[in-house]
């Protein structure tokens, strides 16, 4: 079962969606007005334009990536942009990966990167982050899940090709720390492996935490692909503009595959992220900018989710970045250890399915994220998204309260 299938189980049970991954509530007024200017505005904008991009947008990307990156980014060659982040990975994945090449992914994952290598003939290796012990009532964060350096060394071989690393991370929320990335870096670079980044959650960094891209560290550049997504940029999922940075020796690769599926974007969408972007870069930095004020909302939902979830006995784990929070439900499984469901079935997606039948919540399994012999290790979490609007989120409240006194000791 996929993320996909619990939506429509949520669907069928009218229940209140905290499981899939999209804002409810608009996008920035600018990039409303910013996609109605492109849809009224210049008839050109109706016809295809560039196959690798909308110069406009392929420009500001070099110049606004170019200054975090350190590095003078070539809009021809450094850029592409692509049908969404999904796009974006999937054409890296068949430009990169060879018949037998491993790729690292490191667990949990965003789980379209182990079928995404499968596709490309590659065999997926992993490696998890695994959770440090918390004391006796202390605060569980995603910080707490780290990679053990000496297994992570362990993962790499002859035949490594690419790891893939996402930070934020989905579902956990973890923030990569630099001294974790430059661990990640330094195996790439002795290996000589590729890094693709997916790094769509940049700016949804909370708690003062700092994201860092690594393609900045030294020796990175010119081994690294940085995927981004301006649906998570600007709550615009369904513009499904993405976009792929990296050094032309890697890029050529991706813009031939890219040719030779879906060669183009939607013209209007890109001009709008280009107009948007523009915008951003007037404000970068100030209270004034977007970038700024997403994250400081989405750490108030962030904080009210935790609230309204502890206040009835769950466990959630507090993330550094993303859309997500994922919740141990241990101590559930304990008391309720024999849900409907075959025997075989991790014991998260037999809770979820009976939370949304029952108790008209969404989640997400977190197991789903794991490759499978380690699904049953990490059965015991499941994943919400606090990226919603006031009235979701109390719709929520109201769920939860229903519940109180059932999940109570």
């Amino acid at each position: 079962m996929c993320v996909v299938e619990f939506t429509r189980l949520a669907s069928q049970y009218n229940a209140v969606n905290l499981g899939q991954g999209f804002p409810d509530f608009s996008p920035p007024d600018f990039a409303l007005e910013a996609f109605q200017q492109a849809i009224s505005g210049d008839i050109m904008l109706n016809q295809y334009t560039m196959a690798f991009g909308y110069p406009p947008l392929t420009r500001i990307l070099a110049d606004f990536f170019g200054k975090l990156l350190g590095q003078e980014l070539d809009p021809l060659k450094n850029v592409l942009v692509t049908v969404g982040a999904y796009g974006a990975l999937f054409t890296a994945f068949q430009a990169l990966v060879d018949e037998g090449d491993e790729v690292i992914i490191i667990e949990p994952f965003f789980d379209c990167y182990e079928p995404m290598t499968l596709m490309a003939g590659g065999r997926p290796v992993f490696v998890s982050l695994k959770p440090s012990h918390t004391p006796e009532g202390g605060l569980k964060l995603s910080s707490d899940w780290q990679l053990d350096p000496t297994e992570l060394a362990s993962k790499f071989t002859s035949r490594t090709k690419a790891l893939v690393l996402n930070t934020p991370n989905n579902p956990l929320g973890k923030v990569f720390s630099k001294s974790e990335l430059e661990l990640v870096a330094s195996l790439c670079q002795q290996h000589d492996v590729l890094c693709i980044s997916d790094e769509v959650y940049q700016w949804l960094v909370y708690d003062e935490h700092q994201h860092i891209s690594i393609a900045s560290l030294p020796g990175m550049w010119e081994r690294t692909l940085t995927i981004g997504s301006a649906g998570k940029t600007f709550s615009a999922t369904g513009w499904k503009v993405g976009w792929v940075l990296g050094p032309d020796h890697i890029m050529k690769h991706l813009r031939t595959v890219h040719q030779n599926s879906v060669y183009h974007c939607p013209t209007q969408a890109q001009a709008a992220v280009a107009k948007s972007f523009e915008q951003e870069l007037r404000h970068l930095g100030q209270p004034s900018s977007y970038f700024v004020q997403l994250p400081q909302a989405m750490q108030r939902n962030r904080d009210h989710m935790i609230r309204s979830l502890r206040s009835v006995g769950l466990d959630p784990i507090i993330p550094q970045g993303s859309y997500f929070l994922i919740t141990d439900i241990l101590q559930i499984k304990n008391k309720m250890p024999d849900l409907p469901g075959a025997a075989d079935e991790p014991y998260d997606r037999r809770f979820v399915k009976w939370m949304i039948k029952n108790k008209g919540l969404v989640a997400i399994p977190v197991s789903i994220f794991y490759s499978g012999p380690h699904q049953m290790d990490f059965d015991h979490y499941i994943r919400f998204c606090f990226v919603k609007n006031e009235g979701t989120l109390r719709a929520m409240d109201e769920k939860l309260q229903n519940w109180k006194a059932e999940l109570k000791p």
